[in-house]
C-alpha cells in the first residue's frame, strides 16, 4: 500500500517535537574509536607529537609536514565484537565479526628550494578514517520482577505514559479531517467518507498514524499504537476521555529483547601543513564528516498474570543519515633531537541530521479477534535537526631514540556536557539532561616502538574516562595493542592486534520500561596496512 502524499506544507517549527532524541544519540556521534593504520593502532593512537603517518594526520594536522617524501597508505581491518549481557537473572552472549576498509589517504610533499626562506617544505593531502563503526548486535532475556502498582516492569507502561492526558478523539481523526489533510481525489470518498474508510480499515490506520505524527507528535503516535492494539483501554467511554487503563495483569513479565545496528561515522580530512626552519611543524585540517546509521530493536513480552494481554511483540527501526564539518589546528615542536611536543585543537563538529522510523506492534488480543498487527505502512520522515559535538584539546610528548625506537604519550580532554541539539528551543529538556548527566572526560594514550633491522616491534595502552558523571551508564574504557612492521624500503607492511573493553548500563526504553541491561563489550581488531612513498 503506498503512502498518501500531503498536499499542504506543514510548518514544523509550530508543531510538537516529532521524535525523541536523547543523550545516547548525542554521545553516539560525539565519541570516536581508535581507527587508522596498523602502526597508528599499534601505539594506541599516541601519535600527536610524532607525525609521519597518514592516521597521525587525523590526530594532529602538522604530522604530514614530518614526511620527507610524498606518502600514501591504506588499511583493512577485521573486528570481532563480544557482548555479554545481564538482565535480571538472564544472561546472554553474542559474538560477531565484521570486515571493512577503515583508512586510506595520501600526502604530497613540496620542498622549498629557496635557500633564503625559513619555510623548508609544504604538504597537502587528503585522508579518510572511519572514526566509528556502528555494526553491533546483542540480546537480553530475563524476567522483570521489579513491578509495582505503576506497572513499570512491562512494555505496556511505555504506551500508558505517552497516552495519559491525551483525549481519545485524537486516535481516530474524523474522516472529513483526513480528507482535508490528504489529497484523496475520489468522489466516493468526498461524498461518503465514512463508507470509504470503513471499506479500507488498513488505509484508515495508516492515515491516522501519519496524521498524529504531523499534528500531535511522536508521543501521540505511541499512544495510538497502544490503544489500537488493546494494550490500553479508556477509563470512560467518551471521546474526551484522557485517562487510560492497562489491560495487563500485575505481576512478573518475561522479556526477550534484541538489538541490531549497522553503519559508520566517517571523516575525510583535507590537510595542509608546513615545516618552519628545522624544529617547527604546523598544520590545518578541514574535515567533512558523514553518518550512516541503522538500528532495529524487537521486544517480545510474555506474562501469565491473568490480564487480557499476555503477549506483546513491539518492533522499531531507525535510519539516520547526516553530514557535518569541523576543523583542526595543530603544531609539533622539536625541543631537541630527542624530545618533541605536540598540541592540537579539535573544533566541535557541526552536524545536520535526518531520521526516519517505522514501527510494528502485535498482541495476543489482536490475534484472538482475527485482526492484523498494528503495522502502519508509513515511514516517519522527521525534520532535519542539528547537533554540535564537543571540541577537544590534545597535548602530546614523544622521545625519539635515534633510529632505534621511540616512546609517545597523548593526553586529551573533551567536555561532553557541551553537546547540544539545535534549535535549542526545540530541545530544552534534552540539552538540560546532557548538562546534568555528562561531564568532561580525559583520554590517556601511551605507545612505544623498537626497530631492529627491517622489523619494528610496537605496543600501546589507552584509558578513556566515562563521559557520564556517575561513570555507570557508560563506563571507563581500557585497551591495549601489539603490532609488527616490516620495511621493504619504499614500502612498509604493518600488522596490529588491539583489544578494548567497556561496560554499559542501557535502558530498554527511555519511557515506561526503563529497567537497565548491563552490557560488557569487548572489541578485538586485526589491522593490516600497506604504506609506500610516492
Amino acid at each position: 500500500m503506498k503512502k498518501l502524499m500531503i498536499l499542504f506544507v506543514i510548518v514544523f517549527s509550530s508543531i510538537p517535537i516529532l521524535f525523541a532524541q536523547d543523550i545516547t544519540d548525542g554521545l553516539r556521534y560525539s565519541q570516536s574509536e581508535i581507527q587508522g593504520t596498523a602502526r597508528f593502532r599499534a601505539l594506541s593512537g599516541a601519535f600527536g607529537a610524532l607525525g609521519g603517518d597518514m592516521s597521525a594526520v587525523s590526530i594532529n594536522p602538522a604530522g604530514s609536514a614530518v614526511f620527507n617524501q610524498s606518502h600514501a597508505s591504506f588499511s583493512i581491518k577485521n573486528r570481532e565484537t563480544t557482548n555479554d549481557t545481564k538482565y535480571f537473572e538472564g544472561l546472554g552472549t553474542t559474538n560477531q565479526s565484521y570486515f571493512d576498509l577503515n583508512q586510506g589517504g595520501a600526502s604530497f610533499v613540496f620542498k622549498n628550494n629557496n635557500q633564503n626562506s625559513s619555510w623548508r617544505k609544504f604538504t597537502i593531502g587528503v585522508a579518510y578514517d572511519r572514526t566509528s563503526n556502528f555494526d553491533d548486535q546483542w540480546f537480553a532475556v530475563g524476567t522483570n520482577n521489579r513491578g509495582n502498582n505503576n506497572f513499570d516492569n512491562t512494555i505496556a507502561s511505555y504506551f500508558f505514559d505517552y497516552a495519559q492526558g491525551l483525549e481519545r478523539s485524537i486516535f481516530k481523526p474524523s474522516d472529513r479531517e483526513l480528507i482535508q489533510y490528504f489529497d484523496i481525489t475520489n468522489s466516493e470518498a468526498i461524498n461518503d467518507p465514512q463508507q470509504y474508510f470503513d471499506d479500507r480499515p488498513l488505509l484508515h490506520q495508516d492515515l491516522s498514524y501519519e496524521f498524529l505524527r504531523d499534528l500531535e507528535g511522536f508521543g501521540a503516535q505511541q499512544a495510538f499504537l497502544g490503544y489500537q492494539s488493546f494494550i490500553l483501554d479508556q477509563e470512560v467511554d467518551s471521546d474526551d476521555n484522557s485517562n487510560y487503563l492497562l489491560n495487563v495483569g500485575e505481576g512478573n513479565f518475561t522479556h526477550d529483547y534484541s538489538y541490531t545496528s549497522t553503519g559508520y561515522n566517517g571523516k575525510i580530512a583535507f590537510n595542509i601543513a608546513a615545516q618552519y626552519e628545522d624544529n617547527l611543524y604546523i598544520g590545518l585540517n578541514l574535515n567533512s564528516h558523514f553518518i550512516d546509521y541503522e538500528r532495529s530493536t524487537m521486544l517480545i513480552e510474555t506474562n501469565s498474570n491473568g490480564g487480557l494481554i499476555n503477549e506483546i511483540d513491539f518492533r522499531n527501526t531507525l535510519r539516520t543519515t547526516g553530514n557535518g564539518f569541523s576543523f583542526q589546528l595543530g603544531g609539533i615542536l622539536k625541543l631537541t633531537n630527542e624530545f618533541r611536543l605536540g598540541l592540537t585543537y579539535d573544533s566541535p563538529t557541526w552536524y545536520t541530521i535526518e531520521e526516519e522510523t517505522t514501527q510494528y506492534l502485535d498482541t495476543n488480543q489482536l490475534l484472538n479477534l482475527g485482526f492484523e498487527p498494528v503495522a502502519p505502512e508509513v515511514t516517519n520522515i522527521y525534520p532535519k535537526y542539528k547537533l554540535q559535538t564537543p571540541g577537544k584539546l590534545t597535548g602530546s610528548l614523544a622521545y625519539i631514540f635515534g633510529k632505534q625506537g621511540l616512546l609517545s604519550f597523548d593526553y586529551s580532554k573533551k567536555d561532553y556536557s557541551s553537546i547540544k541539539f539545535k534549535p535549542n528551543g526545540d530541545f530544552l529538556s534534552e540539552n538540560e539532561q546532557i548538562k546534568n548527566n555528562l561531564a568532561s572526560a580525559a583520554t590517556y594514550r601511551f605507545g612505544g616502538e623498537y626497530k631492529h633491522a627491517q622489523f619494528s616491534f610496537r605496543g600501546g595502552y589507552r584509558f578513556e574516562e566515562s563521559p557520564y558523571k556517575d561513570g555507570l551508564v557508560v563506563g571507563d574504557l581500557d585497551g591495549y595493542s601489539l603490532g609488527l612492521g616490516y620495511n621493504f624500503g619504499n614500502t612498509k607492511l604493518d600488522v596490529t592486534f588491539d583489544q578494548s573493553n567497556r561496560s554499559y548500563q542501557t535502558s530498554l526504553y527511555n519511557v515506561g520500561l526503563t529497567a537497565p541491561v548491563t552490557l560488557d563489550q569487548t572489541n578485538s581488531n586485526v589491522t593490516i596496512s600497506l604504506s609506500f612513498n610516492i
